[in-house]
């Protein structure tokens, strides 16, 4: 008989018949006593299949199977399938990460499935096993003093296809594909040099999910570090073995608008990463904002301060990484033709329910507001997208460049004391921005998310300086804030 103690879930507690079943499959003797497995420290939950081959192990090492100085220095993750095969388990590549930094481990042993995820990991040797068998034929050839080539190494993996193939949700839309919205098209390559949040407002058909989606190609592409972050995060959430390797592409993730606020910030019993930890160095886009609950927008506040979730339970506090850009989008009334050549429908009180739907904080939070007019057919007709994603991506990269090296990077992560200092205002642009604040009721956050707007513009034209028309264009873009932007100032910020 097998227990388990040490607040083991159910499919931790399932493991016992997964072993029983195995060793009967394979022949091997289980003793005939009561056997106890003792999770520690007993405080912390256990859940999932990854302990069922460190279970069996310690019982058949402590059945004299094979030496303990065998196994002493691995750490072991598998799930156990009834025929003794080695199935996938989420996480692999978080558990190598703690696995390298351990010094009372040298080597990991994962099923064949997470070889290549686990083996992205730097400073820990991998090793992957199909099946308990080949695992016993190593311990045993090794406490004989044999060697064994029954494990395999992530190098001696297929370089494509099965296990082999990388995560990817697909190569983002080429920028060129997106017919006129050249304002808009503008508003997005300023968007991705400096990593600000944006929100497209347009009539439906415009081409605001088209734009968005070019987005991560205007990026630059993920650095090993990134891709090892990315991976980790999606290793945890993905289904088991679905992982085959460090993704390449920046995430972009799209949720419907019905998602709720776990699923969109993270939580749940045991809390998992939701959509923005999902988006962690890439993009969160949320289509239709204003039809997403309130209580779910609201929740991505502080993500989108701080860069990290934290989801707090009795038993202790969880965090995720969060560093998303958002991009959204949402018709001008609820009909959709509202400031377009179409008739507007909405009812004064229609317009007033519907502005009610988004808090001024979230709208503090987002840095450009960009507006996606309805393409003309002039537009649609003519030949030839314009710029391609690359082109545009080069400049962006330029861009980040500059931000690099002020020790960030892209200017949205200045804090406000290097915001300031990164810009510098001459009295001009100094009188610009008093006016502003004052007659568009910019609050200090958005005042510093304009310094940094107004940076991105600069880097983007070569500009060392940021000059008033790199200011006049960063007011244009700002959301309203509690006063309405005055005509006037509007059409100073234009002409600038």
């Amino acid at each position: 008989m097998i227990q388990i103690v040490g607040l083991a879930h159910s499919a931790v507690r399932e493991g016992r018949e997964r072993i029983r079943a195995a060793a009967r499959q394979l022949k091997l003797r289980l003793p005939g006593m009561r056997i106890t497995v003792n999770l520690a420290p007993a405080d912390i939950p256990k859940s999932g299949a990854a302990l069922d081959l460190p279970i069996i192990l310690g019982i058949l090492t402590a059945a004299g199977g094979f030496s303990a100085r065998c196994i002493e220095r691995c750490l072991a993750v598998g799930e156990l399938g009834l025929d003794g095969a080695l199935r996938p388990v989420r996480g692999a590549l978080s558990i190598a990460m703690h696995a390298a930094a351990s010094p009372d481990v040298d080597w990991l042993l994962v099923p064949f499935g997470n070889l290549r995820e686990a083996g992205a990991a730097d400073g820990i040797r991998v090793r992957g096993a199909r099946s308990l068998t080949d695992v016993l034929e190593v311990f045993e050839a090794a406490a004989t003093g044999r060697t064994s080539p029954a494990l395999l190494r992530p190098k001696e993996l297929p370089r494509s296809g099965g296990t082999g193939a990388a995560a990817s949700e697909g190569e983002p839309p080429d920028l060129s594909s997106v017919r006129g919205q050249s304002s808009a098209k503008r508003a997005l390559e300023i968007a991705a040099a400096g990593g600000h949040n944006i929100l497209f407002s347009g009539p439906p058909g415009s081409g605001k999910t088209s734009l968005a989606r070019c987005l991560p190609g205007l990026m630059p592409p993920l650095s090993r570090r990134e891709a090892v972050e990315v991976t980790a995060i999606h290793s945890v959430v993905a289904p088991p073995g679905r992982v085959g390797g460090l993704l390449r592409n920046r995430p972009f993730r799209s949720p419907h608008h019905s998602v709720s606020e776990a699923g969109l910030v993270g939580g749940g019993p045991g809390p998992r990463p939701g959509e923005a930890s999902m988006a962690h160095r890439g993009v969160l886009f949320l289509d239709e904002l204003p039809e997403f609950s309130r209580r779910a927008l609201e929740a991505l506040r502080q993500p989108l301060e701080d860069k990290v979730v934290k989801i707090t339970r009795v038993n202790g506090t969880a965090v995720f990484p969060a560093a998303f850009m958002l991009a959204a989008a949402m018709n001008p009334c609820p009909c959709g033709f509202g400031g377009s050549d179409g008739e507007c429908s909405c009812t004064p009180e229609v317009l007033a329910r519907s502005e009610r739907r988004l808090s001024g904080p979230l709208l503090d939070r987002i840095d450009m507001l960009a507006d996606v007019p309805a393409v003309s057919w002039r537009a649609l007709s003519a030949t030839g997208g314009g710029e391609t994603s690359a082109q545009v991506r080069a400049r962006v990269i330029a861009a980040r460049r500059e931000a690099v090296g002020r020790g960030v990077v892209c200017n949205a992560e200045l804090d406000p004391v290097q915001a300031e200092k990164a810009c510098s205002l001459d009295h001009q642009s100094m009188a610009l921005m008093e006016t502003a604040v004052t007659r568009l009721g910019l609050t200090a956050r958005g005042y510093h998310r304009t310094l940094r707007l107004a940076r991105t513009i600069a880097d983007l034209s070569g500009s060392g300086r940021v000059t008033v028309g790199a200011v006049a264009e960063a007011i244009r873009y700002r959301p309203p804030g509690s006063a309405e932007r005055p005509p006037a100032l509007a059409r100073q910020a234009a002409g600038m």
